[in-house]
């Protein structure tokens, strides 16, 4: 995992992406953040069981299938399965240590 500072890269509304095996932050400040990199941790695992191309394509197509459903681009977003277990695990920094395998599925 390396984590690298481009705050022209991360979309307006965000603070953090993570593509395998990156995470990139806004801004230098945030690499202290502990809950945000935990977060962005937890992508790389979801990334790396998912072989990387699948993950994205689930990630899209999850997103896609929120907005049609909510219509609203930041509840489509934060209904990602992905996500939901990314916000709801963020701040548990011993998750990854115990967390099992393909775990978001029970956010599904």
């Amino acid at each position: 995992m390396m984590i690298l500072v481009l705050k022209y890269l991360i979309p307006k509304g965000y603070i953090g992406l993570t593509v395998f095996p990156f995470i990139f932050i806004k801004n230098g400040g945030l690499k202290t953040n502990a809950s945000l990199i935990n977060h962005e941790k937890i992508h790389l695992q979801q990334q790396l069981e998912l072989l990387i191309i699948p993950f994205f394509i689930l990630y899209g197509l999850d997103f896609i299938i929120g907005l049609i459903y909510y219509r609203n681009w930041h509840l489509a977003y934060k209904n990602i399965i992905f996500e939901r277990e990314a916000y709801a695990k963020e701040k548990d920094l011993d998750y990854l240590k115990s967390r099992p395998f393909w775990a978001f599925s029970k956010y599904v």
